[in-house]
């Protein structure tokens, strides 16, 4: 494995481009158009490759793993027996640790219009029990979609969680707060002031967490303190299977985008985190909701919540996970 950082770049038919590196297998570039057909960039990210290697980097587009989002105390018990992580996040483990999926070199290799990431994770690594081998596929179709499909085995019981970190903004504007964002789910994860869940999977019933029909992010943006940064459980008809998630639109550009995932939950963020002191592509410097991301996943802490869907994968398992991005004018 080469410690260099490669940039592939994929194309379609319709003259959309998406960028990725072999650095945490990340998105830096989705060029798509808007109504007057103009291509434009549509995530967050730097200007260079290197540039991702910053202690800054908020994980732009990143695959994040091995377990996406927080655990508790960073433990879990697996079989009677007890796991300690890097801490990483307050006293909570998040997105796989210090040194996570996000910042290892992946070997890559492309075939058309897919490219196919492998990154094997040794035993013990940031506290993981289990040799993890795994592949994720990046493919851009003709129909503009970016299908982005996961699998991974292990040769001890460990647990497993793998998600897309990027961050989108479909507009010119400095913010997404004039996007509009549906979300198909009737409840969300309840959590803390840390974001570690209860174990309550709250109604979104005459809630501002209620985004079964499309609404403007900058509406109720204000009135959640810190910003959205939850995961909301999606209304799945058969478990496991590639559905609807939800959906972006930028109503001046027109620029639409669609989720369709075989995860249980996924998790709107709306960049709570970034300041303005973060300079990112073209010498811009990202404020705060600069960009939101859609984080298809399993439920945060889910070793730790018996009632959540497991995140357990044994010898002999695979575990699966598809997502769509999908972009067109509306």
């Amino acid at each position: 494995m080469t410690d260099d950082i490669l940039q592939y770049t994929l194309s379609n038919a319709n003259g959309m481009i998406v960028k990725i590196i072999n650095y945490g297998g990340t998105i830096t570039n989705v060029l798509v158009p808007a109504e007057n057909g103009q291509l434009a960039d549509v995530v967050l990210g730097f200007d260079t490759p290197e540039e991702y290697k910053q202690k800054e980097n908020p994980s732009f587009g990143c695959i994040t793993g091995r377990y996406a989002n927080r655990i508790a105390n960073g433990k879990f018990t697996i079989d009677g027996t007890a796991c300690q992580l890097t801490i990483n996040n307050g006293k909570n483990t998040l997105h796989g640790g210090i040194e996570g999926f996000n910042r290892k070199i992946w070997n890559g290799v492309v075939s058309g219009n897919s490219l196919t990431l492998t990154y094997t994770s040794k035993d013990g690594e940031e506290g993981f029990p289990g040799t993890l081998f795994s592949e994720v596929v990046y493919e851009l179709t003709d129909q503009n979609e970016l299908k982005i499909s996961y699998t991974a085995t292990t040769d001890k019981p460990t647990i497993i969680n793998l998600t897309n970190h990027t961050y989108f903004n479909l507009s010119s504007d400095k913010t997404i707060e004039r996007h509009e964002i549906m979300i198909n789910g009737d409840r969300f994860v309840a959590v803390d002031e840390e974001y570690i869940p209860t174990g309550k999977l709250e109604n979104v019933q005459d809630s501002i967490m209620d985004f079964r029909t499309p609404e403007v992010i900058g509406k109720d943006l204000p009135a959640i303190k810190g910003g959205f940064d939850h995961t909301w459980v999606l209304n799945k008809k058969n478990t496991g299977a590639l559905e609807f998630a939800g959906s972006l639109y930028h109503p001046i550009s027109k620029r639409y985008l669609e989720v369709f995932t075989t995860q249980p939950g996924m998790q709107f963020y709306t960049g709570n985190f970034l300041n303005g002191t973060l300079t990112g592509k073209n010498g811009l410097k990202y404020p705060r909701h600069a960009g939101l991301c859609l984080e298809t996943q399993h439920f945060p802490d889910s070793p730790n919540q018996p009632s959540f869907p497991k995140t357990i994968i044994r010898p002999g398992e695979t575990f699966r996970q598809t997502t769509i991005y999908k972009f067109s004018v509306k």
